[in-house]
């Protein structure tokens, strides 16, 4: 071949040799069809967006994100990308194999980087390496900042962390060989699929995690079988029916945290911790929050401790036993403590017989990075946030998603934006993203008191009820559960619980996290848990001496139950949903846990 072609065998003029990087008139038609459509889309969403202007909702509604600087900017960046997207792959298809380095052994170990071009590619290779000594230096130089005080320096670094997160080149179209790749085998349909996902998203103020069509409450996930036999203005009871001859004479109350759905404890048969406890031959009752609004403006704890005093006492009244069993999840098991604390103090503290906390706190000192939250200027866009009485669900999502940034953000902004990948049907992500609205003034009370002044461990510094509470009062026996890897309650935070409380106290350790690390079913064959010595002096010192067991802690806790009370009775009469003084409202999960 020469620069003027290739002659013909019979002499004839030169024929040019094709080009192979240069996109034929086809692709060319395609590309800029592509192109059109996606302008259409965003004029559409812009069009929707100006539409709903002329609707009363409030300033900081998250479906109306769209309007800040910074994802207009982000906005006008992506229209630069798609104009600019076909010149950059058709220069990098263009580097030559012989100039591609292999692939680094002591490359770090970042699934965001696993695409093999990342390191095989020299353009890809240079950026990664660029990216990783920068986020290095960022961190690096936050950390020696001179004169910042412990709160300080923890906000710069996890500031610097975030940014790091958010700077990663994996995060843009034209610097990942994985969406670029895909984008040219799809010819940009994954491009048009993903920016159909991130106006869906941006219209309804919350990053997807799950196709949102995959599941309904009630039909295929919730559905272990009982009924709702007691509600109030704050919550709903619900009673699960029976699967054996005798139960446990002590029924069991569960409080889950109103800051998410109760059905993290019940979602699908293999994973339900309701459904298990029941097979178990326990009576099981669940509390179920409403998602407040307006109407709950003027809630407070006080409201929350006198609900678990309600469904105790209405439980205790309906199977006519003097005590109950009662678990407290996440921020609900912190109020059992105080509802405890209180009980205590008025001489009815044997209306609970057990106590179980499935990773909570009542001394904040140490617990971690949601502290970071409790700030005035964050204080103050709270109270603007929460206008109406009420905080939109969605910014506690947005929260605790920031925590982990790079698993729960930018993986999936790579995933369903870039890539244009299908949602999976996963129930647990659902559950992440089905957010439940808090009681404003509540919520502010809760960082004030709890988080940032830690007033809970202080005796008779806070009054619930009317009735100052001092934790070293209750000496309830109690089964303290805490995650290995928990990033919500950290496990030093949970463990102060041991130094709290006056009664029996045995401390499990489970492997995994905050969900799950507490959902772990024993079919499921996976994790681990420690115990170890519960009159240990320190965290330090149980971890030293504890014992390693593969699996569910499940089957530990039952047995735990049972050396508590382990009485029996005929599952009949009002163990049965419906068949007691209460009468069934309506079958589980309830009205409650659908409302929005």
């Amino acid at each position: 071949m020469s620069d003027a072609g290739e002659k013909d065998k019979n002499g004839g003029a030169a024929v040019e040799a094709p080009n192979p990087f240069l996109p034929s008139p086809d692709d060319m038609q395609h590309w800029a069809s592509v192109m059109a459509r996606a302008q259409q889309m965003m004029l559409e969403f812009a069009l929707g967006q100006a539409d709903e202007e002329k609707d009363a909702r409030p300033l900081f509604d998250p479906a109306r994100w769209i309007d800040n600087p910074t994802t207009q900017l982000w906005a006008e960046q992506g229209a630069k990308m798609w104009e600019q997207g076909v010149h950059f792959w058709s220069s990098l298809a263009a580097i030559q194999p012989s100039f591609m380095p292999s692939a680094a052994a002591d490359a770090p170990k970042d699934r965001r980087f696993a695409d093999p071009d990342w390191t095989a590619n020299p353009a890809f290779a240079l950026i990664r390496q660029t990216y990783g000594l920068l986020s290095d230096q960022l961190l690096e130089t936050t950390r020696q900042l001179q004169g910042l005080d412990a709160d300080a320096r923890a906000k710069m670094e996890f500031a610097a962390k975030s940014m790091a997160d958010a700077l990663s080149p994996t995060n843009l179209a034209v610097t990942n060989p994985e969406v670029i790749k895909r984008a040219v085998e799809t010819r940009g349909e994954s491009l048009l699929k993903g920016l159909r996902h991130m106006l869906a998203d941006l219209a309804r103020g919350q990053l997807s995690h799950v196709d949102k069509n995959a599941f309904k409450v009630g039909v295929n996930i919730a559905t272990t079988p009982g009924k709702v036999i007691h509600e109030t203005d704050l919550y709903q009871l619900i009673q699960y029916e029976p699967t054996t001859k005798d139960v446990f004479t002590v029924p069991l109350v569960i409080f889950p945290p109103w800051i998410n759905r109760f059905y993290i404890l019940d979602l699908n048969p293999a994973k339900s911790f309701v459904r298990w406890a029941v097979e178990q031959g326990l009576t099981v009752f669940m509390v179920s929050w409403k998602s407040a609004d307006a109407s709950m403006k003027d809630v407070v704890w006080d409201d929350y401790i006198a609900a678990q005093v309600d469904a105790i006492d209405t439980v205790r009244d309906l199977l006519d036993v003097p005590h109950v069993h009662a678990i407290g999840y996440c921020v609900a098991g912190t109020t059992l403590a105080a509802t405890l604390a209180m009980l205590a103090a008025q001489g009815d503290a044997d209306k609970v017989r057990s106590v179980t906390f499935f990773t909570a706190q009542v001394d904040f000192e140490l617990a971690g990075e949601l502290k970071l939250f409790v700030d005035d200027g964050y204080l103050a866009l709270l109270q603007q946030l929460s206008a109406g009485g009420f905080l939109d669900g969605r910014y506690m999502a947005a929260t605790f998603n920031s925590l982990r940034g790079r698993d729960l953000i930018w993986n999936y902004v790579v995933s369903n934006y870039l890539l244009g990948n299908d949602y999976p049907p996963f129930d647990l992500l659902y559950w992440n993203g089905d957010t439940t609205n808090l009681p404003a003034k509540w919520h502010r009370q809760y960082l004030v008191d709890l988080y940032r002044d830690n007033r809970m461990v202080i005796p008779n510094s806070l009054t619930v009820m009317g009735t100052p509470i001092d934790l070293k009062k209750i000496t309830t026996p109690a089964y303290i559960q805490a995650g290995r890897e928990d990033h919500i309650a950290p496990l030093a935070s949970v463990w102060r619980l041991m130094d709290h409380l006056s009664g029996p106290k045995t401390f499990l350790l489970a492997g995994s996290g905050h969900i799950a690390g507490v959902v772990n079913p024993p079919a499921a064959g996976k994790y681990q848990y420690w115990t170890g010595d519960n009159d240990a002096a320190s965290l330090a010192e149980f971890e030293a001496s504890a014992t390693e067991t593969k699996g569910s802690w499940w089957p530990h806790w039952i047995g735990w139950i049972a050396d508590q009370d382990g009485g029996k009775t005929p599952a009949k009469g009002a163990r049965v949903p419906g068949r007691g003084k209460k009468k069934a409202i309506e079958d589980a999960p309830g009205r409650y846990v659908k409302q929005r």
